[in-house]
């Protein structure tokens, strides 16, 4: 327990400015997990303290925080850059960021709090307002980025925090006003600009995306924040509108709102054309903008997948569903992955799957092009999007395959899945490598072909990853019939798979 002695000073070890600098830069520069630890407890403490005079203990709070970026950056880079982080790896540094933004989210509205009750010293904090603020929603939307990497389950008390602090500035007239984030990092950033920041992420179907995607999501919707639309009345480029008296997540513009007046309609605005430009720059340059910051260096395919999705819910007009879905509640068993989907496929006994590999999930939903399922029990932490599913209706003998594209957590226990359909009947079949014109002497491997037949002219073919090189062929035999099938494009790369599109020739007699 921390006691105050007589004076103007609480005892408290960062009373001293001095002191408190030198401890703030001894944070372990090689252990970002415990420096951010370390520095969630001091933004606790300084703000659970009495003694500490307004000014300084925002000045504390802000010191806190930037000494808590570069430990921050760090760690983010290792755990969407580690490929296969153990469950308590994951676990640690995924509840040591997301803990960290929420002790800095609580301590900004903890020190705009000060200046709002009036308290006496507090009248010096009214230039710093637009700062506080600029950070808490930040620090806010970071918890929310960071659910969104595990997808769910989701707060909505933190939407309503982001809500009350963008009204709190908007009431107070300085909502708009700009102000530099950090210390020797370019660029300024308002609460509104914030505020449209984070509403623009939740429109933009993180659900859909890879913890790496969304990140690189958030960054591309950070370039292009000053180009969105905030409009009080409903305008023709706008596809999203939200109550700020209701504290919910953002919604679609499918029908207009009953009218009142705290709602607000945004959209991409300007930002939709410029993020098309950026669309064709990147695929005639094979390259991204120097001037467009990712944080990092990434391959352009990566990137335009998340261009290309940001396009498609940025439109004016967001997609609809390219089938109706119809109710229906029924049992359906999983099998996942490569080596899963395979067995299902596969007439040898000794591929069969065991048993206690099969989940079983519920049907909610149904269309021409996939289904909505809810997971009761979530077992491991294999699930994600574009994992590869073999799954058989309850009472049927058939098995189809499917890749997860939406996946939310309900609970940590249990979540709901978007599946897209990629065939409703495979077949498990021996590849052979082709080097140039001649056939190689070993299997390269055992694919699964989508919907065989006979007479088409392309056909889908799962991989595992590295099977192929770019532009090698390949030779299958099936039902005593052999065909050669030439590389065409890779359609999908998932963590044990890759679907692969060929033009397929059938070998005649004598050919």
């Amino acid at each position: 327990m921390l006691k105050l002695f007589g004076g103007d000073k609480p005892d408290h070890p960062l009373a001293d400015p001095k002191e408190a600098r030198k401890i703030l830069d001894g944070m372990p520069a090689e252990d970002p997990l415990r420096a951010l630890e370390e520095l969630g407890h001091w933004l606790e403490s300084v703000l659970s303290v009495d003694g500490f005079k307004p000014e300084y203990r925002v000045q504390l709070v802000l010191m806190i925080d930037e000494a808590a970026q570069g430990h921050a950056r760090k760690l983010q880079r290792e755990y969407l850059s580690t490929p296969h982080l153990s469950k308590f790896q994951e676990n640690r540094m995924w509840t040591a960021m997301h803990d960290f933004h929420r002790r800095s989210g609580s301590a900004f509205c903890a020190c705009m709090d000060l200046q709002a009750a009036g308290q006496k010293g507090a009248d010096a904090l009214k230039s710093s307002l637009p700062l506080l603020t600029v950070r808490a929603l930040r620090a806010q939307a970071a918890q929310m980025k960071w659910k969104y990497l595990r997808y769910g389950p989701f707060d909505r008390a933190i939407w309503a925090m982001i809500t009350k602090i963008y009204v709190f500035a908007a009431n107070r007239g300085y909502a708009r006003t700009k102000a530099v984030v950090y210390p020797g990092v370019p660029g300024e950033s308002s609460p509104e600009l914030e505020f449209l920041r984070a509403v623009m992420l939740a429109a933009s179907s993180p659900d859909g995306l890879l913890p790496l995607e969304i990140e690189l999501a958030e960054r591309l919707i950070a370039h292009f924040s000053e180009s969105f639309t905030f409009a009080e009345n409903r305008r023709p480029d706008v596809a999203y509108w939200m109550d700020l008296a209701t504290g919910q997540p953002p919604l679609r513009l499918a029908r207009p709102p009953q009218y009142a007046p705290t709602l607000r309609f945004f959209g991409a605005g300007k930002a939709a054309q410029e993020l098309g430009n950026l669309i064709r720059i990147v695929k005639s340059t094979n390259a991204v903008p120097s001037n467009v910051g990712l944080g990092g260096i990434y391959e352009p395919d990566v990137v335009l997948n998340v261009l290309d999705h940001l396009a498609l819910y940025w439109s004016p007009r967001p997609p609809e569903r390219q089938a109706l879905r119809h109710r229906f509640k029924s049992r359906v068993s999983v099998t996942r992955g490569f080596d899963g989907v395979r067995a299902v496929f596969d007439s040898s006994a000794s591929t069969e799957v065991a048993s206690a590999e099969i989940e079983s999930w519920v049907v909610e939903n149904v269309s021409s092009g996939g289904f909505g399922a809810s997971i009761p029990q979530i077992r491991g932490e294999w699930l994600g999007i574009g994992c590869l599913l073999g799954l058989q209706p309850e009472g049927g003998d058939n098995w189809i395959v499917g890749l997860i594209r939406r996946f939310n957590r309900d609970s940590p226990q249990q979540g709901t899945v978007g599946i897209q359909t990629l065939a409703k009947t495979a077949l498990s079949v021996k590849l052979k490598l082709r080097s140039g014109q001649a056939v190689t002497r070993r299997d390269a491997d055992t694919g699964i072909l989508l919907n065989p037949s006979d007479d088409a002219s392309e056909a889908l073919v799962l991989l595992r990853p590295g099977v192929l090189v770019a532009g090698q062929n390949i030779d299958i035999e099936r039902n005593g019939k052999r065909y050669l099938m030439l590389s065409a494009e890779l359609m999908e790369r998932g963590e044990d798979y890759e679907l692969m599109r060929f033009r397929q020739m059938k070998w005649e007699p004598g050919g």
